[in-house]
Order: structure tokens, then sequence, then C-alpha cells
């Protein structure tokens, strides 16, 4: 107690509750510094919005474009220049399954912390795995030589970014809650 209140002079943190925060609401280089989920569901939402434009679109170019697009949303190593964060669906989601493998791994965890990170991560390893699949046919919509090859993947493209931001990276945010 000082002058009427109580002053704490050391707070210990719980190692497994700083990686989940890391996870969910803080990481020192995502956009805004938020948690490496909210980044993937942010950038996911922009590769979603895209693929739909690409598969909306009337002429070839217009579907490179969103193509594109949609490139630089899951991962601007490919392509550097869009509309997404610059961060990426597909480094944010291997941030969040890293760090859930730190908090599972970490001294004092709990067995509710160790179930629900399965299920998140297997959720992000879904993320993954249809991120590279979207990768691969963003990248053919960009080498088709022709408006119905493109309109194709299009179509192709948009389900797999929906499955990727309102499936499985929603599933992951809500399975903490």
């Amino acid at each position: 107690m000082k002058d009427g209140a109580i002053v704490a002079t050391k707070i210990e943190a719980i190692p497994a509750h700083l990686h989940l925060g890391h996870v969910m609401t803080n990481w020192r280089d995502t956009p805004g510094n938020a948690g490496f989920l909210i980044a993937a569901v942010s950038d996911g939402k922009v590769a979603a919005i895209h693929a739909d434009l690409a598969a909306k679109s009337p002429d070839l170019d217009s579907m490179k474009l969103h193509a594109g697009h949609v490139l630089h949303a899951l991962d601007p190593g490919i392509e550097p220049k869009g509309p997404g964060s610059g961060y990426g669906v597909r480094k944010a989601t291997t941030g969040a399954l890293q760090h859930l493998e730190f908090a599972v791994n970490a001294q004092g965890t709990s067995g509710n912390i160790r179930e629900r990170a399965a299920l998140v991560s297997a959720s992000l390893n879904d993320v993954l795995l249809r991120t590279n699949q979207a990768v691969t046919t963003a990248q053919k919509i960009r080498a088709a030589t022709s408006g119905s090859e493109a309109a194709a993947l299009a179509n192709e493209l948009a389900m797999l970014t929906k499955q990727i931001s309102e499936g499985s990276l929603q599933q992951a945010r809500t399975q903490w809650i």
C-alpha cells in the first residue's frame, strides 16, 4: 500500500499467455502491431475480395490484375504491390502456428491451452494448404492466354480464398472465444 493504493512492484508473466497474446493481440512487426491471427484475417479478407473481383471481371487483363492483388495479400514476397497490408496471410499464419507451438511447450501450460491450440493449429494448417493452392491458381491466371481459361481459374481462386477467409481463419479465430 502506498498513499491508499495497492502498488505492484513485480508482475510475472505466464510464458504460454505471452505467446497466445502474440497470436491474438500483438506482435512487433505485423501491421499495427496486431496479433498474427488478426493480421492473417485482415489480409485473408483482401484476398477473398480480389478473388471475387477476378471471378466477376469481364476481361483477361482485369482477371490478371486482381489475381496479382490476391497474390500480394497472400504472400507479398511473390507480388510486392497490391492492396493488402504487405504482411500476407502466409507469413501471419506461419507466425501464429509458431507461437501456438511456443505456448504449448511453455512451462506451466494448461490442458485447456493444449486442447485449443491443437484445434486452432489444425485450422491454420488448413489455411496454409489452401494458401499454397490459391497462390498456384493465381499464378496460373496471370499466365493465362485466354479469358475462358482465366475465368475458370478465377472461380476456383474465389472458392479457395473464401475457404481461407470465411472458413479456416474464422474458425481459428472463434476457437479461442
